[in-house]
């Protein structure tokens, strides 16, 4: 029989841990809440903005050929021509001369301070129906040609834009990672259509450090990445068992990350993206299941699932062409992993305190971990049916 001093749980008790658990428990719901509200961009949950342009220069144009995700070109248009998410041939002919109207206005390209307007403009619906800008500018007679992304302020908040440029050889003159508050490129155009040798690469001395940004943007916006994360780590109990989940998942996943980027491997998004939300679902069930206590061989789990969500960090890298065309992914790859490592360092700094010290009272494994686990499993399987039935 327990010694009658322990079977009530004192008010003092109970109010830290409590209004921590209502507190993490809020801020899970309001994710739940928010990629109910925005479900046309949260399906995927991890996609801070992307686009690319390629450049290509030769001896009489050139070449600028910049991709929208639906999502980012709508918001490009006028309210009245949204028509949503995704987009057809009929779609893309209602809004046609809006479209030409802002292909026009997506870049200034300049030299000797002269801006130049594009003399031809080309639109396309790609596979998956991205929509692609295929603008042709006369070649200038300039040692440096500059590209500013005009719109960029205009697409949502964190939106990045990847452009390369090449010579007629296909080879790299430069590339840069523009924001909205670096929407500017630079080009030397000294030789770079008729060198006899390629041209080395400029990648500009901030270019790592954009790709550090990015990988801290991604796993900060992605809301599945973190709360497949926040439901592994609510059942450690200590700073070794913590370690040893945050070092599996990290492993695991810079593997993946690196063998799709590197084209040895490749999983489509179709089966990542379903993977990644049973992922999510299948660790808040199995809190569930052990009723808040840390399950056996947790490591395992978390290194297999982290290899699924690598593949998932790699669709970033793919999409801003990296890898493609010879290109070296070391220091794409390198930046944006020691950004998603440093972000999840982060988080894990200011999470795992709270989550040991509310651990001191055992009402937060009896209810606490029940509460929020049911949450996490509740939204993986939200995007598990979205990205799957009503896909």
């Amino acid at each position: 029989m327990r010694d009658s001093q322990h079977l009530p749980i004192s008010v003092a008790a109970v109010i830290p841990v409590g209004w921590l658990a209502v507190k993490v428990l809020r801020g899970c719901v309001r994710v739940v809440v928010l990629i109910a509200l925005n479900s046309g961009v949260a399906l995927f949950a991890h996609d801070p903005g992307i686009s690319t342009t390629q450049v290509q220069l030769f001896a009489d144009r050139i070449d600028l050929t910049t991709g929208f995700a639906p999502a980012d070109a709508e918001t490009l248009l006028p309210e009245k021509l949204r028509t949503g998410d995704t987009w057809t041939e009929a779609q893309l002919e209602t809004a046609r001369d809006a479209l030409h109207a802002i292909a026009s206005q997506l870049w200034d390209v300049g030299a000797g301070g002269k801006l130049h307007p594009p003399r031809r403009i080309r639109l396309e619906l790609s596979t998956g129906d991205a929509l692609n800008f295929h603008l042709e500018y006369p070649r200038v007679d300039s040692a440096t040609l500059t590209l500013r992304a005009r719109k960029l302020g205009e697409l949502p908040s964190g939106h990045r834009q990847f452009v390369i440029v090449s010579d007629e050889r296909g080879s790299t003159i430069t590339k840069k990672l523009l924001s909205a508050r670096d929407n500017l490129i630079e080009v030397p155009l000294a030789g770079a259509a008729t060198a006899t040798e390629a041209p080395s690469v400029n990648s500009g001395g901030h270019t790592f450090w954009g790709f550090v940004r990015l990988g801290v943007e991604h796993i900060w916006t992605g809301y599945d990445h973190l709360l497949f994360l926040l439901a592994l780590l609510i059942v450690c109990r200590s700073f070794r068992s913590s370690v040893a989940i945050i070092s599996c998942f990290t492993v695991a996943h810079s593997l993946t990350l690196a063998a799709a980027t590197a084209n040895l491997v490749h999983l489509s998004g179709r089966v990542v993206e379903p993977l990644i939300a049973a992922s999510i679902v299948f660790v808040g069930a199995e809190n569930l299941w052990r009723r808040g206590g840390e399950p056996p061989g947790r490591w395992g789990v978390t290194f297999a699932f982290g290899l699924i969500h690598g593949f998932g960090f790699a669709t970033v890298l793919r999409d801003l062409g990296v890898g493609r065309g010879g290109e070296g992914i070391t220091m794409p790859l390198l930046g944006f992993n020691v950004g998603v490592e440093v972000g999840q360092v982060a988080i894990a700094t200011v999470v795992l305190p709270l989550l040991w010290r509310a651990h001191r009272k055992p009402v937060f494994a009896r209810v606490g971990v029940p509460a929020i686990s049911s949450v996490i499993a509740l939204a993986g399987l939200y995007w598990l049916m979205a990205r799957t039935i009503f896909s």
